[in-house]
């Protein structure tokens, strides 16, 4: 059975368990024993003064998006980054397992202290790995309690909690029913402990659904299976809906998001090629047919949950594939394609329900092609250069977010 990577750009695996600049296990959540978690560096610029409790609600933009970054922060503080690139990235993105020890809870606090010289949205995505069923109302409750004292400190958190849940690859994958009773709780208990806390849904892309022959895929015959059959043909196949299924709730829910990526233009993926012309908002919106696939089944995100549900969209992720050991098309031309769709004047002017775009800020290894990749803006000088002349003024930075409630 063939295991899919999404066709036309979703899907890459969590940036990393590799060697943080303090080693700290994991907790219960642990992707393999023994294993640590990258934690920030702490930042050298002076920590704000604690003034206020943050309010998730003024982290949404009237106008114009968010730009952040997915950091590595094993190597890179985000003064570092601000000072590289010439601006404050209004949004950072960690990772952490939950359940979690104190140890493991410190790299978020690490990321925290910050995120408070820095200004900004953190985006927290948190990663059962023990599954569902480890998530429980003690679990819950010690989480919403940390959250709260995180807002307290002024810096506000999107919640990413349990992402890609359509996929077939986490332990926390293709279980509908579960999936949604458990982001309810944790939506129920955040909402009503941290003020300063959104809640982010977001599935993967829908290309390749169902990424058959993952370790967690649902099995035909079981209740899962059934009820990610929405067309009642018996079959889960592309034609059903990628992310219905597993939608918990507007009222659970304050931010849906999906990552976009361009992984290449065709199988074998990984190879250096420009982007189609108009790749990342056909994926948006469930339109991409082209070489790398035809993706036409995949409902309209974008319009289905921003513009129908009412909800700010956002990218948590998103990169184009550059592999230095492989030849092809230069690095500057494949990266400058791809962020000139993502920040198109037509980005903007077409989908004003899209408030946040995060940048893959990564030099690592890939298991999906057996290959490091490169995926930086702000790696290669030349590159970074073209970067920052190209970014539109309706781009929002951290000095443009007000995260203290008036």
């Amino acid at each position: 059975m063939t295991f899919y990577l999404p066709g036309a750009g979703g899907r890459r695996r969590r940036p990393g368990l590799v060697t943080p600049v303090m080693i700290m296990f994991l907790g219960v959540g642990a992707v393999g024993a023994g294993f640590a978690v990258a934690g920030p560096a702490e930042d050298t610029a002076p920590p704000v003064p604690e003034t206020c409790t943050a309010d998730a609600a003024q982290v949404v933009p009237a106008d114009g998006t968010l730009l952040g970054v997915n950091l590595d922060w094993a190597s890179e503080t985000l003064e570092e980054h601000r000072t590289y690139l010439g601006h404050a990235p209004a949004v950072a993105v960690q990772f952490s397992d939950v359940p979690y020890d104190r140890a493991t809870w410190e790299h978020t606090v690490s990321a925290v202290t910050q995120m408070k010289a820095n200004g900004g949205v953190l985006l927290l995505t948190l990663e059962p790995h023990a599954g569902l069923a480890a998530m429980s109302d003690e679990v819950i409750a010690t989480l919403a309690h940390d959250l709260r004292e995180v807002n307290q400190q002024g810096v506000a958190v999107v919640l990413r909690f349990a992402h890609e849940m359509n996929g077939s690859w986490y332990a926390w994958g293709q279980q509908p029913t579960a999936y949604v009773e458990t982001f309810r709780r944790v939506a129920a208990a955040v909402h009503d402990q941290a003020p300063g806390t959104a809640m982010m849904w977001a599935p993967n892309y829908g290309g390749g659904y169902p990424f058959t022959g993952g370790q967690f895929a649902a099995l035909p015959g079981s209740a899962d299976y059934a009820v990610l059959d929405t067309d009642g043909d018996g079959t889960v196949t592309m034609a059903d809906d990628s992310y219905l299924p597993y939608f918990p709730g507007d009222d659970a829910v304050d931010w849906v998001g999906v990552s976009l990526y361009h992984w290449g233009n065709q199988r074998p993926w990984g190879n250096n090629e420009v982007p189609e012309d108009g790749k990342f908002l056909a994926m948006l919106t469930g339109t991409y047919v082209g070489t790398a696939g035809d993706d036409a089944a995949v409902p309209d995100f974008y319009t289905v949950y921003g513009v129908e549900h009412g909800h700010p969209v956002a990218v948590p992720e998103t990169a184009a594939i550059y592999t230095p050991s492989r030849g092809g098309a230069a690095e500057l031309d494949i990266k400058r394609a791809w962020w000139r769709q993502v920040f198109s004047p037509e980005t903007h002017e077409r989908f004003p329900q899209l408030k946040m775009v995060n940048w893959f800020e990564w030099d690592k290894y890939e298991i999906e092609i057996d290959d490091d990749v490169d995926w930086r803006a702000a790696g290669a000088t030349d590159v970074r250069d073209a970067f920052v002349a190209d970014l539109p003024s309706w781009l929002r930075y951290a000095e443009d977010v007000s995260t203290c409630e008036e």
